[in-house]
């Protein structure tokens, strides 16, 4: 099956970056749906992570904790990601197109599920003298992914590395400027819907 086929190929990416992301663009090695796949199970890992982590490790509130939320948590980054980069390379010669954009970031996020689900395990069989080991793998599993977003976006891009640690920069403050704009964006709307019912219930008694 094709999809398998793509799912699995990202264990090959992970392991020989450049040559995978040049395969994954230039070869049609992957493809939307695996990364749409792949996206909806690191969201599913990270609802478990937050949840089941063992007590020693686990500093949530899991009565507080919101699956909604905790989606959005990991869908929003991504998002915002994917547009700026896709804003800001477009603008600095990128040959990569959103859709390329999209698949190379979320084939790059692999490293945190096949890491992070061993580790909800791991984590209720050890005590706080062994929680070096959980936290060394935990760090593993963000600098991969980072390792693998940096080079994903040089290669889809065709970048130099200097201009890819540039670029990324770039995409961060981007990331922020987009979402301060949403913010104001959707206060402005909030302001707006509270003037329209404030003069509707004025009509409203008059009438």
């Amino acid at each position: 099956m094709e999809l398998i086929r793509s799912l699995r190929y990202s264990l090959h990416l992970i392991f020989r970056p450049f040559d995978g992301f040049w395969d994954l663009k230039h070869e049609k090695r992957g493809s939307l749906k695996a990364a749409v796949v792949i996206l909806i199970t690191l969201t599913i890992t990270y609802i478990m992570r937050r949840q089941l982590t063992g007590f020693v490790f686990n500093t949530n509130d899991l009565s507080r904790l919101n699956i909604a939320v905790e989606s959005l948590s990991v869908l929003i980054p991504f998002m915002l990601w994917c547009v700026s980069n896709w804003c800001l390379t477009t603008l600095m010669d990128g040959e990569g197109s959103f859709k390329d954009i999209i698949i190379t970031t979320a084939y790059a996020l692999t490293p945190l599920i096949i890491i992070n689900l061993p580790l909800i395990l791991v984590s209720n069989a050890l005590s706080g003298n062994e929680g070096a080991f959980y936290y060394f793998f935990d760090s593993l599993a963000v600098f991969w992914t980072g390792a693998l977003i940096l080079i994903g976006t040089m290669v889809v891009h065709q970048y130099t590395l200097l201009r890819t640690i540039a670029t990324t920069l770039f995409i961060i403050v981007g990331m922020g400027l987009i979402l301060f704009i949403g913010v104001l964006f959707f206060s402005l709307l909030q302001q707006m819907y509270s003037f329209v019912f404030i003069i509707y219930r004025e009509i409203s008694f008059r009438l």
